[in-house]
């Protein structure tokens, strides 16, 4: 056999190998791309948990189980130097979008022991009637939520709606007096709202603001993507939760959650007792070296910086301890209830 008759050969046995590993690239291209599109198909069409199918929301709650071993609410976020702070932007004006009267203000406190026999206990916390000043023109509010702008009620919207809805909407006007609707935003009511009728503790501002002063800089995390350095002055919440402390169960443990919500119940959080607790969980009354605005959360909001900030309440109205996990407003709409950094 000649030089060129090998060389031939050999062409032909690499083609014939070639063909044979090319087709069965193939087949398994296709299985491969069926198996995924079959995969997909399976989550997409699997029963929705809260906004998202099944299978992604276990997904979260296996992320949520790991990063809380290896974490546990124990970390401490990093501080900085206050010449590196800044104003930070307004992002989710949930709760906030009609100004509230400061001297109406009060933190309802739920499930507190021995709360009967404390001064600042009523029958029925829900009776309180928070009051707003007239509204603003939404040019004078500054910044905005840069999801949804502030809007007013149904009927301050401008928008002409059928008699059969301003009907109803005057009769649930009618029915519930001077108090403003709740749950208006996109989630909805929360499913741990308190029934009328429940009692607790009304606390004015000085009986926060009467525990030592603490100030932080740290970092602000949004889930967005965007981190900011803020000055922040308040309280921590560990104080005003040792000073009130939760009733203790049967079994003598403590409740192992705590929830929070907008005095229009428009926004709403859940968090757990730990994490409450942690050193640098503050009740933040000032900002920047400056009094909450109105949206900021005025004239008291939560920062949690080992939490993004959705978890990062505004303008809180209620405490609440509680031992079933607390409903919370992003996770409704297909967000991690943990929101752990």
């Amino acid at each position: 056999m000649t030089d060129e008759e090998t060389v031939a050969a050999l062409d032909e046995q690499v083609k014939r190998a070639s063909g044979k590993r090319t087709r069965r690239s193939f087949l398994a291209a296709v299985v491969a791309a069926a198996g995924g599109y079959g995969f997909y198909r399976w989550i997409d069409r699997s029963p929705g948990d809260q906004m998202i199918p099944r299978p992604l929301r276990k997904g979260l709650n296996v992320d949520e189980a790991m990063t809380r071993g290896v974490f546990g609410e124990r970390g401490m976020t990093p501080t900085y130097p206050v010449a590196r702070a800044e104003e930070l932007r307004v992002n989710g004006v949930y709760g906030l979008k009609q100004e509230l009267i400061p001297e109406s203000w009060r933190l309802q406190l739920v499930g507190v022991a021995g709360a009967k026999q404390l001064p600042q206990y009523v029958d029925d916390v829900t009776a309180w009637e928070y009051r707003y000043a007239a509204k603003k023109d939404e040019k004078d509010s500054g910044n905005h939520d840069t999801k949804v702008a502030p809007q007013g009620e149904a009927s301050d919207t401008g928008v002409k709606m059928s008699p059969a809805f301003e009907a109803a909407f005057a009769e649930l006007k009618k029915t519930q007096g001077k108090k403003r609707p709740r749950g208006q935003e996109e989630a909805g009511e929360s499913n741990d709202t308190l029934d009328a009728g429940t009692p607790g503790l009304l606390l004015k501002m000085e009986d926060v603001t009467r525990f030592p002063r603490q100030e932080l800089v740290t970092q602000f995390k949004c889930i967005e993507g965007w981190s900011q350095i803020v000055h922040w002055g308040g309280v921590r919440l560990a104080d005003l939760l040792a000073a009130y402390p939760p009733e203790k169960r049967a079994d003598g443990s403590l409740p192992k959650y705590v929830y929070m919500e907008t005095p229009d119940g428009d926004y709403y959080c859940g968090y757990d007792l730990k994490a409450c607790m942690h050193a640098q969980s503050l009740l933040v009354t000032e900002m920047m070296g400056r009094p909450l605005g109105q949206w900021h959360g005025a004239p008291l909001r939560l920062h949690m910086p080992i939490k993004y900030g959705y978890k990062q309440i505004k303008r809180i109205g209620l405490i609440a301890y509680t031992d079933m996990r607390p409903d919370d407003y992003w996770t409704k709409l297909g967000y991690d209830w943990y929101a752990g950094l």
